[in-house]
């Protein structure tokens, strides 16, 4: 409404002047220029004043007064309005990056509908408790975070974490708030409320990211008050020197005012947040969270990415796919689902992916699990427990070779070649001895497998064509599965059988060998290691307290094409800031150069400066368009 109303005075008066009307007209529209055209500038520059300190706004404001004040009033009109006309393009530009991200907001629906005692009440979501069902209907969002107790269907989750197809939904599965239900009826037991849903975590946490200034912007902002104060100095250098050389006043001050507007910094100072908010903002449309600013501009520097294998590369659903029992033993009665049966007894008390295969796989033959007593792990080599009385031992040679000994070990040396056999043939696998006084005997042997996830190949290509250098796996997994994996997909570098420790030196070391280093992993076991590397990237982090926590980047669903899209907009957001500032400072060079060279007009200078700065600030919007 001002920029409008300080339009309406300037062509008032500039048209009541050139036809010759009466000067209380003229002067009547000119005033309405300044004062709605400096209304939002005069206030900023006194608040700015008070805190001892000097910006743009002042310097605008001045200029416009020096034009006034030397017979120019049409040059100071059209000062402030196009001043204003590009300060409400900057706060439509930033809005929009914002409105982007919190028009999630409107995906989330107020009302669930909840069973209570066998009927479906209607509740605000703000008062539905953790543990209470409510029943969504193909076509409905989803208002809660949850997890299927009944029913079949599919959820378009692209709202949140960018997949671009439906997910099929059955029941154990987990659903997200502000999703939709596509097809089939669901009942759903929250799992969390309404504050701590995925949804309102990613608009959190997202604006607290727009808030948080990219270093280019920190040092934009340091360089502000001695830029200005040094643009006040030219300025009064610009006439006092010409004065005191005799110099006529009026021409000397014009032409001082117009170097004042030229040199003004507006483009220079929007043209970082224009772009880095529109990035933010067109990575959370995508289903990834950048912490803050600096994590875009980090994105862009990367030269090496190091990933985890389990549920990073790979599917993380591994599987028992073959069960050995071990003839002419104390065990030889053993079956293969007795063997079955005792690993899992032990390994339920594991959270290791391989123990939940075993435990999944007892599950699905329906067998009876015993009870283990006297649990203990050893962190990335094995567990042992006491069944019936008989200790079990499940790990690999290390774990052996730790807990039992050089002595044990010898009589384990048949067993440990198995071993060594089938991880030849790319099997993750573990030996299975069982202990009684003090004798230790083999038992078995478990085999696993796990298949990469679809895309994966295509996504390290994706990244060595964006100039990523180097591609390393880290896992705890034996050496030889890793290096299968690795073949497959196309990985440099292979660093196995690493405990979390040691993923963390092995991060280290990567930074001193080529100082960038992204690390991506699935933000529960990798936490150490995500914190460690220069840019930390957590996967399906929709559902991942440590992932938000930890990660500097949160890819909210498990699509790994948003792994290149993530260094892709990085390097976009780098160019769009080096084309702004090359935008800026040109032109205040350019029109420095001409004024003290050759002399322009005053609304030329306006013209140019105003110009650039809406020029950045649309630049900066493109990222918002991003796509990968």
């Amino acid at each position: 409404m001002f920029v409008g109303l300080t339009l309406v005075g300037m062509v008032t008066g500039l048209a009541t002047g050139w036809l010759g009307g009466p000067s209380l007209l003229m002067w009547a529209g000119y005033g309405v220029a300044y004062a709605f055209g400096g209304w939002y500038g005069l206030k900023g520059a006194i608040e700015t004043l008070r805190h001892g300190a000097v910006d743009i706004d002042l310097l605008m404001i001045v200029a416009a007064l020096g034009a006034l004040s030397i017979g120019a009033p049409f040059e100071g009109a059209m000062l402030l309005f196009l001043f204003s006309l590009s300060n409400t393009l900057q706060h439509y530009a930033i809005g929009r990056s914002r409105r982007a991200i919190k028009s999630l907001v409107e995906m989330r629906p107020d009302e669930a509908q909840v069973l209570r005692d066998g009927e479906e009440v209607t509740v605000p979501i703000e008062e539905v408790a953790v543990g209470d069902v409510f029943v969504v209907r193909p076509g409905d969002r989803i208002p809660l975070d949850g997890v299927v107790t009944s029913g079949e269907g599919t959820v378009d989750q692209a709202s949140l974490t960018g997949e671009s197809v439906p997910v099929p939904k059955v029941p154990g599965d987990e659903v997200f708030g502000g999703t939709i239900n596509e097809s089939g009826s669901l009942e759903i037991e929250v799992t969390r409320q309404a504050h701590e849903s995925a949804i309102s975590r990613l608009i959190h946490m997202v604006e607290r990211a727009q808030s948080e200034k990219a270093p280019t912007q920190r040092l934009i902002d340091r360089l502000e008050q001695p830029y200005v104060l040094g643009v006040f100095g030219l300025t009064i250098a610009a006439i006092a020197v010409p004065v005191a050389l005799g110099n006529e006043f009026t021409g000397t001050f014009y032409r001082a005012m117009t170097l004042m507007v030229a040199a003004s910094p507006c483009a220079v100072i929007i043209s970082t947040p224009a772009a880095v908010l529109s990035a933010i903002a067109s990575g959370g449309r995508q289903g990834v969270l950048f912490k803050g600013g600096e994590h875009v501009e980090t994105a862009a520097r990367i030269d090496a990415v190091a990933f985890d294998k389990t549920g990073t590369l790979t599917q993380g659903d591994t599987q028992l796919t073959d069960v050995f029992v071990r003839d002419g033993t104390a065990d030889e009665t053993l079956t293969e689902d007795e063997l079955r049966s005792v690993v899992a007894a032990v390994q339920a008390r594991s959270e290791h992916h391989l123990a939940r295969a075993t435990v999944r796989a007892a599950d699905a033959r329906s067998l009876d699990v015993p009870d283990a007593e006297r649990f203990q792990s050893v962190a990335g080599k094995g567990v042992k427990a006491d069944v019936d009385g008989t200790t079990t031992h499940i790990g690999n040679r290390s774990y052996f070779e730790t807990v039992l000994g050089d002595a044990a070990i010898d009589g384990l040396e048949p067993g440990l070649d198995r071993l060594q056999t089938l991880e030849e043939e790319g099997k993750t696998s573990v030996l299975v001895a069982r202990e009684r006084h003090g004798d230790v005997s083999v038992s078995g042997w478990l085999a696993f497998t796990d298949t990469v996830r679809p895309g994966a190949a295509e996504m390290i290509d994706d990244l060595r064509s964006l100039g990523v250098e180097h591609i390393v796996m880290l896992t705890g997994d034996n050496e030889r599965v890793a290096q299968r994996i690795a073949d497959e997909v196309g990985i440099d570098e292979v660093q196995a059988e690493l405990l979390p420790e040691e993923k963390v030196a092995t991060i280290e070391d990567l930074v001193g060998r080529f100082e960038n280093v992204a690390m991506v992993g699935d933000g529960v076991n990798d936490a150490p290691a995500l914190a460690t590397a220069t840019l930390g990237i957590a996967m399906g982090g929709a559902g991942t307290d440590v992932a938000l926590d930890t990660a500097d980047v949160v890819l909210m669903g498990d699509d790994l094409s948003k792994i290149p899209y993530v260094l892709g907009l990085g390097r976009r957001t780098r160019r769009t800031l080096t084309i702004n500032l090359a935008i800026a400072f040109g032109a205040i060079a350019l029109m420095v150069g001409a004024i003290l060279l050759r002399g322009i007009p005053l609304p030329l200078a306006v013209v140019g400066h105003e110009g650039s700065t809406v020029i950045v600030s649309l630049n900066g919007l493109r990222l918002l368009g991003f796509r990968g």
